[in-house]
């Protein structure tokens, strides 16, 4: 008789896409702001990382809106990295929202009103209302499920108990539909919402902690809730202002969140808004969360939007403005003027500057032996120091790259462990940008349109680019 082969199953559930920073938990802060050397992702950049810490910590306390933070320093240095740490380090209940300046260049709409719509992504109103409750311990389930398929839709019975009082109640069939999706059974401590029929699993009850039933290590047993079974409790929702416009100013309402058509809104609506938003403050209805808008590329957006964010950073409700770019100086896109980063020169003044450096060659090693933790890469000792000195020559993203592609080649030839060999094939077979200009230098007079005619006085400036 045959072998029977069994094919390998992977479970779909645990695979997730590697990106190029999602190696990065935080900022690798101590309790004293103090940066870690090696710690929730993080490699070197102390004092970037330090700076960011504050402004977090501020951020934290609301003691910090309506201000801005330059990440400033060359290809390469963690700018966007240490964005991430910040948006991991603020509360879930924090707004954060990321944008790409180019991206306002794509968009079907202004580019007023798409730095407004993510402004408004970036500003939390937390909002406190009462509703009433059912909360009680599940003492018996009864459902009626008619005899005849096609007869009438089942029923039952739900016995709910607290330490004075045990009441009966009548279900539907929505309600018995609920109860089972959640698993709810004898012992468990629920909670009912009367306005919107939601059923809420808070635990078990510890009177069944003995009971024979399979529970995991992430069941939470709860007393028994007291006193009566129907209460007023206050609930905290927590959205952003983008939401509230969006839902108040399309037909469709909400469901416009999901396709993402929300266009352009009015601005007669955001002032309706405001002013709701502001007569909840003063009711103590509402609280305002200032979050962080986070701008990659800042140098692509032009001197409209400048202006724009000028005059938005002095708004009540502004969030905190962090902005990241790798140019020196340039000039402002919309004008013939050159200014540092290619930032107008009234919006820079604005700007707290975090400086990020070269990584050194001993932070190039922890992050590529990070990155081979990150990417279930095995690799050789020796082929972590050629891969460091390939980051050291070239580039800290091209030595990363590497890393998966050496992996590929090490499971070509039936290794286990990525050794010297498979790196230097990789590195062959793709270059980086110093070669590659290198190359083009030599050929350009075999590619079309070619506008550097070869010579002597070219080699300079051959050079220049290649370094």
């Amino acid at each position: 008789m045959a072998e029977l082969k069994l094919s390998e199953t992977r479970n779909l559930t645990r695979i997730e896409r590697i990106g190029a920073h999602s190696h990065i938990r935080g900022l690798g802060l101590d309790s004293a702001l103090e940066p870690r050397s090696v710690s929730e992702g993080m490699v070197g950049q102390t004092l970037a990382r330090k700076a960011a810490g504050v402004i977090v910590q501020m951020v934290k306390e609301g003691k910090i809106a309506g201000r801005a933070v330059l990440l400033a320093g060359q290809p390469g240095t963690g700018k966007t990295a240490i964005a991430m740490g910040m948006a991991k380090s603020i509360s879930q209940e924090t707004p954060f929202a990321m944008l790409a300046g180019s991206e306002l260049f794509s968009l079907e709409m202004s580019k007023t009103e798409a730095l407004m719509q993510a402004f408004r992504k970036s500003i939390g109103v937390r909002i406190k209302e009462e509703t009433e409750i059912i909360e009680g311990e599940v003492v018996e389930i009864q459902i009626d499920r008619p005899a005849v398929s096609g007869a009438a839709s089942k029923t039952g019975k739900l016995t709910l108990k607290t330490t004075e009082m045990e009441t009966v109640y009548d279900l539907g069939a929505k309600m018995i539909e609920a109860l089972g999706k959640d698993k709810v059974q004898s012992g468990d401590v629920i909670a009912i919402d009367k306005a919107s029929g939601k059923i809420t699993k808070l635990g078990r009850s510890f009177s069944r902690s003995r009971d024979y039933d399979a529970m995991g290590p992430q069941t939470k047993f709860l007393q028994c809730p007291d006193g009566e079974l129907q209460k007023r409790k206050e609930v905290v929702h927590c959205v952003t202002l983008h939401e509230i416009d969006v839902i108040n100013s399309r037909t469709q309402g909400f469901l416009a969140l999901f396709t993402g058509d929300t266009g352009e809104i009015r601005a007669e609506v955001r002032e309706q808004i405001d002013t709701k938003v502001a007569e909840w403050r003063e009711e103590g209805k509402a609280e305002i969360v200032p979050g962080v808008l986070f701008i990659d590329e800042v140098h692509m957006l032009d001197i409209e939007c400048f202006s724009f964010l000028n005059r938005a950073l002095e708004n009540d409700m502004a969030p905190i403005l962090v902005v990241a770019t790798n140019r020196g100086i340039t000039t402002i896109r919309g004008t013939n003027y050159k200014s540092p980063h290619g930032i107008p020169i009234d919006f820079l003044d604005r700007l707290l500057i975090i400086s990020t450096q070269p990584y050194t060659e001993e932070d190039i090693r922890k992050i590529l032996d990070i990155r081979c933790q990150e990417e279930d890469v095995e690799m050789s000792e020796d082929a972590k120091v050629l891969l460091t000195k390939i980051g050291v020559d070239t580039s800290l993203r091209y030595a990363i790259h590497l890393i998966t592609s050496a992996a590929l080649a090490c499971q070509k030839r039936k290794g286990k462990l990525v050794e010297m060999e498979d790196i230097s094939r990789v590195y062959g077979l793709f270059w980086d940008v110093k070669r590659s200009t290198q190359y083009l230098m030599e050929y350009q007079s075999q590619y079309m349109f070619s506008e550097m005619p070869m010579g002597e006085g070219n080699e300079d400036e051959a050079n220049a680019m290649v370094a």
